[in-house]
């Protein structure tokens, strides 16, 4: 298994088995239709790349493993696997994060046409609220979460029931409901999954702004 890691790795960051160096290879199983593994071999070296071919690639890629990849393996200390341990755990993650943030509040801002806040510390602590929005002295809560990448229905709504008191004690003392903004990604970008709470956004708006 270590092997195979290795050699998958090198040959996909390498592009050896791309298109332009094997050939459609999909599109020609295809086309031969074939019944056994030695009828797909015998169509494969006749019709698309000849067996002298892939040897060469296979040279390649011991080259780049050997010379390339040893190389770089050489390079590498302790501290250069703590410091990469510690970006990815912290750094990506609170970048990934932050940009999520921005990226929904932004767009429900500009839907709602109100200026969006982002919420005390103590607030994120106590209430389980990220944003908020200031309506007449009282404070509307707005809390974003992801909703797709592995995330479960089961999960939002466990969620939801943990923090349904913190939610009610933020409305008792604060006048305004807080709402659940849930974020998808969408062509690469992240958008507002839940729509309809615009709408009850605007409506707690119009309360809290005729009080």
């Amino acid at each position: 298994m270590p092997k195979e890691w290795i050699l998958n790795n090198t040959m996909n960051r390498f592009q050896l088995n791309f298109k332009r160096n094997v050939g459609p290879t999909s599109e020609s199983i295809r086309k031969c239709e074939p019944k056994t593994l030695e009828q797909w071999r015998e169509y494969y070296f006749a019709n698309v790349k000849s067996k002298e071919h892939i040897e060469e690639l296979g040279r390649k890629l011991y080259t780049k493993i050997t010379e390339v990849v040893q190389a770089e393996i050489e390079d590498v200390n302790e501290q250069d696997c703590i410091d990469y341990m510690l970006g990815m755990v912290i750094n990506r993650t609170f970048d990934g994060y932050m940009t999520e943030i921005t990226t929904i509040y932004g767009q429900l801002e500009g839907l709602l046409g109100i200026k969006i806040q982002p919420a005390p510390d103590e607030w994120d602590r106590l209430y389980n609220v990220d944003f908020f929005i200031e309506i007449n002295e009282k404070y509307i809560g707005l809390q974003i979460k992801p909703a797709g990448d592995g995330i479960q229905l089961s999960q939002i709504f466990k969620e939801r029931e943990l923090q349904e008191k913190t939610h009610q004690k933020f409305t008792e003392e604060f006048g305004g409901k807080v709402f659940y903004i849930y974020s998808t990604k969408i062509n690469g970008r992240k958008e507002i999954a839940n729509m309809d709470v615009v709408d009850e956004i605007s409506v707690e708006v119009q309360r809290l702004g005729a009080i």
